[in-house]
């Protein structure tokens, strides 16, 4: 009930409008947000990141609300959501009110130590930035986020890259695995587009395979005789 209250007051996406969805995760420092702003620049995909909501305890229901109305007033149809779900509580708000399945979850995977040694080494960090707040991230992260990345590799929807390399390194993996997905969602769209015009499904049937060697059926082939 609380679900369809969302729905009616944020909005929803066209029944059968394609969206395309991917979590980002990984622990504190492991380059999430690096990655997405590449993901953004050659693929064309919206970020959206929850972190500060999430730092906030803000309960799972309003930041779900809150991102399906920026994925609703972005006009697009491809989706990042950074550091989300953090929870099991997270994912299964998002799959109640939102009912959109992703398409994987791209898990950067980094050991503690590189983690911490980035964080503490950044230029300009955040206010929590010390030894102690870190370690206790790093807690949370593994006690909260974990159970969530161990779900959706289940459900084989995992897709791990290695995050101690460079951000450079990195990302020639990631890009491989938002290629394989373009290449599925096209040929997905071609299937889609011949299901849906019959007389190209006729001519493919009798006339494709000789158009390739550029030879055409005479028209007896089709019952035709124009003697």
């Amino acid at each position: 009930m609380a679900d369809n209250a969302i729905k009616n007051e944020v909005g929803s996406f066209p029944p059968g409008k394609k969206i395309t969805l991917v979590f980002v995760l990984g622990g504190p420092g492991s380059g999430k947000g690096t990655q997405c702003s590449k993901i953004v620049k050659h693929f064309g995909f919206t970020h959206l990141s929850a972190g500060d909501l999430l730092r906030k305890l803000v309960p799972s229901e309003l930041i779900v609300k809150l991102l399906l109305k920026a994925m609703l007033q972005s006009g697009n149809d491809k989706f990042l959501i950074d550091g989300f779900p953090r929870n099991e509580d997270n994912r299964q708000a998002f799959e109640s009110i939102i009912s959109i399945e992703p398409e994987f979850v791209l898990f950067i995977d980094c050991s503690k130590e590189e983690m911490e040694r980035r964080i503490l080494n950044r230029n300009q960090g955040r206010d929590d930035d010390n030894v102690d707040t870190i370690r206790r991230r790093f807690e949370v992260f593994q006690e909260s986020t974990l159970p969530v990345v161990q779900y959706y590799e289940k459900r084989g929807k995992l897709r791990r890259v290695d995050g101690a390399k460079s951000a450079d390194a990195v990302f020639e993996d990631v890009k491989a695995i938002f290629t394989q997905l373009n290449t599925q969602a096209n040929q997905g769209s071609s299937v889609s587009r011949a299901r849906s015009n019959p007389f190209k499904r006729f001519l493919d049937l009798f006339c494709g395979k000789h158009r390739d060697h550029h030879q055409l059926l005479p028209p007896r082939a089709f019952g035709i005789d124009l003697a």
